[in-house]
């Protein structure tokens, strides 16, 4: 009986893993929020009247807002996962919900100032939906770490194509309607992965390790499939009537396709189950009282290997001070580490030092795509920031897999 309850318990916890894995890919594929911002950036400019230094700044303001991801790193410690998705959808949706009612002129604009904390509002807003989600799936799959991030932030790097080109199939590249999509769908989608993601044990054999690899081959396949589909759809240029709607469609359906690992990996749990218990009735097992026998006399031994030679107070004091030690050793890579821990490493601030010198000219230049655009002639400029972010994907899955394979 307790051998059918823990396979049953094996089966539901390796399904609901990867249920949790395929809620948070959903998650990152509509929290990459934060790069669109050309796309209604020419709509605030207009409305408000501002000039390019000033909508520079927005632009700024919104990144700023990333910058206090610190505060949902240091939450991720103390707060659960649910919680934490929680409080970024919240902010999400208060913060580009605001931008949608200017940019739709339900309300006056607003100050310039409160501009800026809403565009904050809704950069910060994807800091804690990345860090619920990364957290989470990385302690999920610890075998499996370069995978795991190579996925998610590939898909964070398509969110902004998915978004683009569903706003242009959908609304005509429509400005207001496009923040209505960057407040409302991140805000269903993280309610969704509050009741599924969650933090389960990792793989502790080599067959599971393997079965991860597997599933993980097919997510990057169906990701590397959106991607192309994404690019055809822009090369293609065909963005009005029954051929868009048609394009929404497929696309949604690639993205709801991972659902078939978690409900696959339940079915195989199943039916190794059913082939385990099989082979323990056809089994012959030995007498329960020569193993009980066996297992007295060993323990009856070694209570009078202790009676006979006890340890001295000095040798039970060594053996103390040498589990403390081994308690206060500091981690290694690839283990949880504390803030204070990651600050006292090389490999932190070697990190620190690329973001900070390579990310700020990619985001200058995103920020601005859409001025860039109209600059040089071009009403539309969605198919732009769609190809910039399809490319994205690319660099950030291939590093992914490539750190998995070369870098141990």
């Amino acid at each position: 009986m307790g051998f059918g309850r823990s396979s049953s318990s094996s089966s539901s916890s390796s399904a609901l893993k990867w249920l949790g894995f395929v809620t948070a890919v959903w998650v990152q594929s509509i929290s990459g929020n934060n790069y669109t911002f050309s796309n209604y950036s020419d709509a605030l400019k207009s409305l408000m009247n501002l000039t390019q230094l000033e909508l520079n700044n927005l632009s700024v303001a919104k990144d700023v807002g990333k910058a206090f991801g610190i505060l949902a790193g240091l939450a991720s410690d103390r707060l659960s996962t649910p919680v934490i998705l929680l409080i970024g959808c919240f902010e999400g949706l208060l913060g580009y919900g605001v931008q949608w009612l200017v940019v739709s002129r339900t309300i006056q604009p607003l100050s310039y100032w409160q501009m800026c904390v809403f565009l904050c509002m809704g950069g910060n807003s994807t800091t804690w939906m990345n860090t619920a989600v990364l957290v989470t799936c990385i302690r999920n799959f610890r075998r499996n770490r370069g995978p795991v991030s190579g996925i998610l932030k590939g898909y964070v790097g398509l969110s902004t194509a998915i978004f683009t080109d569903l706003c242009t199939a959908l609304f005509s590249a429509d400005p207001a309607s496009f923040l209505v999509l960057l407040a409302v769908v991140p805000f269903a989608v993280c309610l969704t992965a509050v009741f599924f993601l969650r933090e389960i044990p990792p793989a502790t054999s080599a067959a599971e390790e393997d079965e991860e690899t597997k599933y993980f081959a097919v997510f990057n396949i169906v990701a590397v499939v959106v991607a192309v589909y994404l690019q055809s759809y822009d090369i293609i240029g065909i963005k009005t009537g029954a051929f868009s709607v048609a394009f929404a469609s497929i696309l949604l359906v690639l993205l709801a396709s991972p659902i078939a690992v978690p409900f696959h990996a339940f079915i195989r749990s199943l039916n190794l189950k059913d082939r385990d218990e099989e082979d323990v009735e056809g089994r012959i097992d030995e007498p329960l009282l020569r193993s009980e026998t066996v297992e007295e006399t060993v323990v009856g031994a070694a209570a009078a290997a202790d009676n006979e030679f006890p340890l001295s107070p000095k040798l039970l004091k060594e053996e103390e001070e040498s589990h403390v030690a081994i308690e206060k050793r500091r981690p290694v890579l690839g283990e949880d580490h504390t803030i204070l821990e990651a600050l006292l490493t090389v490999d932190f601030w070697v990190l620190f030092v690329s973001f900070l010198c390579g990310v700020g000219t990619g985001l200058a230049v995103m920020n601005n795509m859409g001025q860039i655009g109209l600059a040089l002639g071009y009403t539309d400029v969605s198919i732009f920031v769609s190809m910039m972010s399809i490319w994205g994907f690319f660099g950030r899955i291939l590093s992914g897999t490539i750190s998995e394979h070369f870098i141990k």
